[in-house]
C-alpha cells in the first residue's frame, strides 16, 4: 500500500522555481504575473528583471499580453488566483488561446493558484469549483490537475515542449508528495494507478487523491482492496488506456473538488465507459449545484458535501454491497 510522504512542500514555489531553472538555460520564457507574489517568486523577479512583466490586478489583460508574446515565439507562463484567471479573463482565454490555437502555434501556460477549496476561509468567491468544466470545454486546451509538488515539478519539461495553451491547476496549500522522484509514469497518459485492487476503484484529481489514498488504506486494513487512480491530465487523456484500467472493477467512485455532472472528472470517467459500451456503477463525488457560503475549513466543507473521509468509505461499502 502507497504511504503519502511526510516531506512537504507548496506547489507553486516548487513549479516557479523550475521555471527559474529553466529561465537560466533558456532566453524565450516570459513570466508574467497578475499582480500576485510568492517566496520563490522573488529571486525571479529581480533575476529576470526583462522577462518578468507584473500587469497589476489585470488578468484579462494578462492573457491578451501572454497570447501577444506567444506569437512572437517565446514561452510564457501566466501566473494569476485560479478562479479569477480563469472565469474573470474566459473569454479572452477563449478568443486569444483557444481559438488561435487552431491557427498557430501558441505556448501559453495559465498558472491558477487555489484550485478547488485552497482557500477555504476567503468564501465563495475564492473557491474554484468551476474550473474543471469549464476550462475542459476549450478546443486545443491542455488541463492539468496535480496532487502533490512532485508531478508539478515534472510537468515543467512537458509545458515547455508541447506549445499548446494549457491550464495549470495548483493547489494553495503545502502539500506533502505521493508520487517519488523516481517513479516511472507517462505524462502523457494522463492518469497513474496508485494502488490496484479489485471490485471498487476510487478516481481522483488534486487534493482529493490524498482522502482517496487514505480511505483506500483504511478499508484495505480490513482486506478490502479497494484501487486509487490520479486523473492528473484532464485533458487530453489516453482513453483506450484508462478503460483498460477500469474495466476490471465492478464499481468507480470520481472524487472532485468541483461540481459534479457539470463536465468534469465524473464526466470525463463516464464518458470514456461509456463510449466502450462497459456495465459499470459509478458513483460521484463532489460539489452539488450550489455555493458554499457557510464559514470554515477545507474539511468543514468537505463534511457538508459528503466529500470527508466517513462519507466516501460509507459510499464504497454500499458500492460493495
Amino acid at each position: 500500500m502507497r504511504n503519502v510522504q511526510s516531506e512537504v512542500k507548496v506547489m507553486r514555489d516548487v513549479f516557479i522555481e523550475q521555471i527559474w531553472e529553466k529561465m537560466h538555460e533558456r532566453e524565450n520564457i516570459f513570466l508574467i504575473s497578475a499582480d500576485f507574489g510568492a517566496p520563490a517568486l522573488d529571486k525571479l523577479r529581480e533575476k529576470f528583471k526583462d522577462r518578468f512583466i507584473n500587469v497589476g490586478i489585470a488578468e484579462q489583460n494578462l492573457v491578451n499580453i501572454s497570447a501577444g508574446l506567444a506569437l512572437e515565439g517565446f514561452v510564457v507562463y501566466a501566473y494569476a488566483i485560479a478562479p479569477f484567471i480563469t472565469m474573470r479573463a474566459y473569454e479572452q482565454i477563449r478568443t486569444n488561446l483557444s481559438l488561435l490555437s487552431h491557427t498557430r502555434e501558441i505556448n501559453v501556460n495559465l498558472i491558477g493558484v487555489g484550485g478547488g477549496l485552497s482557500y477555504d476561509v476567503a468564501g465563495p468567491t475564492h473557491h474554484c469549483i468551476e474550473d474543471i468544466s469549464i476550462m475542459r470545454v476549450l478546443p486545443n486546451f491542455t488541463v492539468f490537475s496535480p496532487c502533490d509538488w512532485v508531478l508539478t515539478e515534472k510537468f515543467i519539461d512537458y509545458s515547455f515542449h508541447v506549445n499548446k495553451p494549457k491550464y495549470i491547476r495548483l493547489d494553495g496549500k503545502p502539500m506533502p508528495k505521493i508520487y517519488n522522484d523516481n517513479e516511472r509514469f507517462s505524462m502523457e497518459n494522463g492518469f497513474h494507478e496508485l494502488v490496484q485492487g479489485r471490485g471498487v476503484c476510487l478516481v481522483s484529481t488534486g487534493y482529493m487523491t490524498h482522502k482517496a489514498l487514505n480511505v483506500a488504506k483504511r478499508l484495505n486494513r480490513n482486506n478490502m482492496n479497494i484501487g486509487v487512480i490520479d486523473v492528473f491530465l484532464l485533458k487530453p487523456m489516453n482513453e483506450d488506456l484508462i478503460y483498460n484500467s477500469l474495466k476490471k472493477y465492478e464499481c468507480i467512485i470520481t472524487l472532485e473538488e468541483a461540481f459534479i455532472n457539470k463536465g468534469g472528472l465524473d464526466s470525463l470517467i463516464s464518458g470514456v465507459m461509456s463510449d466502450k459500451l462497459s456495465q459499470f456503477k459509478l458513483k460521484r463525488l463532489g460539489f452539488g449545484d450550489k455555493y458554499v457560503f457557510d464559514i470554515g475549513s477545507r474539511e468543514y466543507f468537505h463534511k457538508l458535501n459528503n466529500l470527508d473521509e466517513e462519507c466516501i468509505m460509507g459510499t464504497v461499502e454500499k458500492c460493495m454491497q
